[in-house]
């Protein structure tokens, strides 16, 4: 498995990932705490027009020096991760890890460890003291940021208002 830059031209192929998922739990916050709750939902990946409103979006944040990286298996796209250029954070020293699926086949292969580990460097590259996270509120995905050190953080308001339900996280690079 090759993990390399994308090309802007390459963007689009990131809804080529398959992230659905069984989700049988989900964390809320409740007075600042993780909170676990049962909430079966079998989510079969992207949601119709998602591709079309958030690749704009996308390409935004490449042209504004966001660094986009794909897992390939040889020509196959299996997983990505998008490390956005904006600075986040009370200090504006956190750089938004907006980005990282890996394609249900790909799973349990530490792809997602590879990419956030090329993501945390290409970030301390540029200065940046750690990540900011936005993530869904799935059990495995939080486990899965949490396991690498990530914590909750109080939430950037400009992207609490765009995901209200996720748990914004952040973790600070040692």
């Amino acid at each position: 498995m090759e993990i390399r830059p994308l090309t802007r031209d390459q963007i689009e192929h990131v809804w080529s990932i398959d992230r659905s998922e069984i989700i049988e739990n989900i964390y809320t916050l409740k007075d600042g705490e993780l909170v676990l709750h049962p909430e079966f939902c079998d989510a079969p990946g992207w949601e119709e027009g998602e591709p079309e409103k958030y690749t704009p979006l996308l390409q935004e944040s490449f042209d504004r020096g966001g660094q986009f990286f794909g897992a390939f298996d040889g020509g196959k796209l299996a997983g990505a991760a998008i490390v956005d250029s904006i600075w986040r954070g009370p200090r504006k020293d956190l750089l938004q890890l907006s980005f990282l699926h890996v394609s249900h086949a790909y799973r349990g292969r530490r792809l997602g460890v590879r990419l956030f580990e090329r993501s945390r460097q290409a970030a301390k590259e540029r200065g940046a003291k750690g990540f900011y996270i936005s993530a869904t509120p799935s059990e495995h995905t939080v486990n899965f940021y949490r396991h690498l050190g990530c914590i909750v953080t109080a939430p950037d308001p400009e992207l609490f208002a765009m995901e209200p339900e996720d748990i914004h996280m952040e973790c600070v690079f040692s």
